[in-house]
């Protein structure tokens, strides 16, 4: 056993370089792992100014100085921080609400239609069994309105906490991009002269991963903004708020175009029933979905890896659970990385018995 594990170190970890990455990486995740609650401000400093240096780069190919191109990028990025506080925001939370305090009407007329089933249905369906059904949602409910209630009460460490945010972050993000050469030579000094493994998994990263996470928000905007306009124009209820879900949703691949159809289905049964204009809907929504899927996507990660389904659902379970929301929006990137550093991985003869 100890001749085996001693072949198996010198044929993947023979190589010094190798030793060295493998050390990064181990260190990398630990300090997120660790300590991503407290640098969560300058986590998603590091992401919003990886976003917009692809920005700053096509200005500064237009002729534009380096400063001035970043004072541009982070003016633009202010207007659209204060366009999604100032209007986005307001109008999402007003329909929150809304639905809110439509929930338990809603609920009543569902309560009604369930209790006829049985009526209709008698071989398929008895009152027991509605009466249970109905329990059961009345106590998921009641379980929703205490967790409401908590959230209500201890909202106001959360605000504490955006509101730190909002002044740390936009900071953060305009010395990132203004000092990002200045930190990139620190960051090198620290690491060992030989770096050639190193250079060439972070070359094919930086590329793979600015096109994936830019894509991705261009996606989720797009997305974003045409179901809106669609629902709006189909006169639905809480259209922003169903939106703003359905862009989410493109964070999860598979996942969250499945998961975002029930209350979209949900709102629009409780509005218009099975009628026609319910059938609109859903038609408007499948379209929507297939454009994203067949169009869309091609064209936005026309240079992203080949990952198999499999490997895509594995890496958002895993790393969602790790990190929450932002494990689920990097887990394709961080798969990528894992599969780039295998692929780059240095592998020495093995040492046989006798050598």
């Amino acid at each position: 056993m100890v001749k085996v594990l001693r072949n198996w170190l010198h044929r993947y970890f023979s190589d010094e370089q190798a030793v060295v990455l493998a050390v990064l990486l181990v260190g990398g995740f630990a300090v997120v792992l660790l300590f991503g609650g407290m640098l969560a401000p300058v986590l998603t400093g590091m992401v919003l100014a990886f976003l917009m240096q692809g920005l700053v780069n096509a200005c500064e190919r237009l002729g534009l100085p380096q400063a001035a191109a970043v004072w541009l990028v982070f003016a633009l990025f202010i207007g659209l921080l204060c366009l999604f506080l100032l209007v986005l925001l307001p109008l999402v939370w007003q329909q929150l609400s809304t639905l809110f305090n439509e929930l338990p009407r809603m609920l009543g007329e569902w309560q009604s239609l369930f209790l006829l089933l049985p009526q209709r249905y008698p071989n398929l369906i008895s009152d027991a069994q509605i009466l249970q059904i109905i329990d059961t949602l009345r106590g998921e409910v009641g379980k929703f309105g205490q967790w409401a209630l908590s959230f209500s009460l201890s909202s106001l460490p959360m605000l504490v906490s955006i509101m730190i945010y909002l002044v740390l972050v936009p900071i953060l993000v305009f010395f990132f991009l203004k000092d990002r050469q200045v930190i990139g030579d620190w960051f090198r000094t620290l690491l060992p002269t030989e770096r050639a493994l190193i250079s060439q998994v972070a070359l094919e990263m930086n590329q793979q991963i600015a096109n994936y996470i830019r894509g991705k928000f261009i996606e989720i905007l797009i997305v974003g903004v045409v179901t809106y306009i669609a629902f709006a124009v189909l006169g639905l209820n809480y259209a922003a708020l169903l939106a703003l879900l359905v862009g989410l949703s493109v964070v999860v691949p598979y996942i969250g175009a499945v998961v975002v159809t029930v209350p979209v289905a949900l709102i629009g049964l409780f509005q218009w029933g099975f009628s026609d204009q319910f059938l609109y809907l859903m038609v408007v929504y499948g379209i929507i979905q297939a454009l994203d899927g067949n169009v869309l996507v091609p064209l936005l990660f026309s240079e992203a890896v080949n990952l198999h389904p499999v490997a895509i659902i594995c890496a958002v379970l895993l790393f969602g659970g790790l990190w929450g929301f932002w494990g689920v929006f990097f887990a394709i990137p961080l798969a990528t990385l894992f599969k780039a550093v295998l692929n780059a991985w240095p592998r020495s003869e093995p040492a046989y018995l006798g050598e």
